[in-house]
């Protein structure tokens, strides 16, 4: 089971890097064209690659935090009950995505709203690691950065919390977080083709179906699971 939620987490990351790279690509880009030009450009990949393993270390953080959380008030409000609820409004959010990644529907927008009151606060601490005086320094900020206020997260982040346990939400937002990690590895021209791609009207449809289906799919076992 939990490799199941691990790859459709995974396969949720990689059908959301559209939105990924028009959220994060412009820090992406200056990490790169901040590292010393006088070195290799390894040295900017590795900065690259270390923002995103501290930006993947963040939203693992925030599923263990999460599913922690919601799995002791589950165990105050009544248990199995109160997971059922849960899943359904993980259903609900997923299917809101899937209307956002369309473009059919921005409601998603409101949500991202709600995490500007503690972005407030963190983003003048990322900001103090720009620019980097060395790629090592780029794992904090990633991991900073990670905290953005993105619709994207958030969804994925209401499942995960659903999910039951600590290590189930840590395993979920990993997998997110490995998916999206194949786009934000680009930079440069690259990153307009792939921009391009992803935000296709036809790949954008796609996604949405099938973000759509794992949606209605969550909502029916946990209406199944009320009887």
């Amino acid at each position: 089971m939990m490799l199941n939620d691990f790859v459709a987490a995974l396969v949720i990351g990689l059908l959301g890097a559209g939105h990924c790279l028009g959220m994060c690509s412009g820090i992406a880009s200056a990490i790169t064209f901040s590292t010393d030009q006088n070195k290799s450009k390894f040295h900017s990949f590795i900065a690259l690659f270390l923002y995103n393993i501290g930006r993947i270390s963040s939203y693992s953080l925030a599923g263990a935090i999460f599913a922690a959380s919601s799995g002791a008030l589950i165990v105050f409000l009544g248990g199995k009950e109160a997971l059922i609820y849960l899943r359904i409004l993980a259903a609900i959010l997923m299917l809101l995505l899937a209307l956002y990644i369309s473009r059919l529907w921005f409601g998603l927008l409101a949500l991202e709203k709600l995490g500007n009151g503690i972005w407030q606060y963190i983003k003048p601490i990322a900001q103090y690691f720009l620019p980097l005086k060395h790629p090592i320094l780029a794992f904090p900020l990633g991991f900073l950065w990670g905290w953005l206020p993105c619709g994207l997260v958030y969804s994925t982040l209401s499942w995960a919390a659903s999910s039951g346990s600590a290590e189930n939400g840590m395993l979920i937002m990993l997998g997110f977080g490995i998916g999206t990690l194949p786009a934000m590895l680009t930079v440069g021209s690259l990153t307009q083709q792939l921009k391009f791609t992803l935000n296709h009207r036809y790949f954008r449809y796609a996604s949405a179906l099938l973000l759509a289906i794992f949606a209605l799919h969550t909502f029916y076992i946990a209406l199944q699971q009320i009887n």
